[in-house]
């Protein structure tokens, strides 16, 4: 993932968030439709971008330079032991 396209995500996701606030979204459908706007003004801020550089902002490449450790692994949460009923 390039810089370009963390940013161009950053936005997108910005963008969805604020809309669905705005528009005090609830549920799958109204979330849905506060996405798609986010994403087209992503993709609307996107491709002047790629048409100037001549270059895709969307790549396969890993955004770690090469010969970066690779991130931490998620740490294991301990199991939490049930807890006894108390008697009345």
């Amino acid at each position: 993932m390039s810089e370009a396209e963390l940013i161009f995500t950053a936005l997108a996701e910005l963008s969805t968030r604020q809309i669905a606030e705005r528009q005090r979204a609830t549920g799958m459908a109204e979330n849905k439709g506060a996405a798609r706007a986010g994403g087209r003004i992503a993709r609307q801020a996107r491709r002047p971008l790629e048409s100037q550089t001549g270059r895709p902002v969307v790549t396969s490449a890993n955004y770690l330079p090469p010969g970066a450790p690779p991130p931490p692994a998620k740490l294991a949460v301990p199991a939490v032991k049930p807890r006894r009923a108390r008697k009345p």
